[in-house]
């Protein structure tokens, strides 16, 4: 049951990243058109390299630093911080109904001719998704490694699983006329997926608080 947890959380969690506009959504939209629906799994294919490569990173590389009580505390609190913060600007944004599918492709157009790589290369040139990764993302793969590697591979599965599931539905949707995903629709799930955020940011700030205090 509690590897289920960390993987229903993470894959609820993967969205706070997946659905916002951005490089990575661009990239998806301009291959969509070109490659079908193909595009967006292939892309994210390449996106989860680099997110499993940062993973092994984490728990080899810097396993003992990060296991210190006051680092996490740490992390915990900033990683808490920064998910309010896009809880935050989810609830706003959709709202105020101001992302759309429309407008993220509209900016530098990437050769998809290795769609894989473009979604190596975008991931890693986003500080967006760096932050994400030193914050909120370095604080869940703490909490899994609780259950040691099978909590921190649920925990990619589910977070992986997320971003399949979002650029599958928006390359199938843009390659079939873009009637599937309608905006009404859209800015709905932006503003219920940033209300469970803000829920998952008040456990990491308690948290967080709580090992400083120790």
């Amino acid at each position: 049951m509690a590897l289920m947890g960390i993987f229903v959380s993470s894959f609820l969690i993967g969205f706070s990243g997946a659905m916002m506009p951005g490089p990575l959504l661009g990239v998806t939209i301009d291959g969509s058109l070109k490659k079908g629906w193909t595009a967006g799994p292939v892309i994210v294919l390449g996106h989860g390299i680099l997110e499993l490569f940062l993973i092994m990173l984490m728990i080899f590389g810097l396993r003992d630093f990060f296991a210190k009580q006051h680092v996490a505390g740490f992390i915990g609190l900033f990683g808490g911080a920064y998910l309010a913060w896009m809880g935050y600007g989810m609830i706003k944004s959709g709202l105020n109904k101001s992302v759309s599918l429309e407008t993220a492709g509209t900016g530098r157009s990437i050769d998809t001719k290795n769609l894989i790589l473009a979604g190596i290369v975008v991931s890693a040139s986003n500080p967006y998704f760096i932050l994400w990764w030193a914050t909120t993302g370095m604080e869940s793969i703490r909490l899994s490694y609780a259950l040691g590697l099978s909590g921190v591979f649920c925990f990619f599965c589910g977070h992986i699983l997320s971003d399949f599931v979002w650029y599958t539905a928006v390359s199938t949707a843009l390659s079939r006329g873009r009637k599937l995903l309608r905006a009404g629709v859209y800015h709905w799930l932006i503003i219920i997926l940033g209300a469970f955020i803000l829920v998952f940011a008040c456990y990491f700030l308690l948290n967080g608080w709580l090992m400083l205090r120790h």
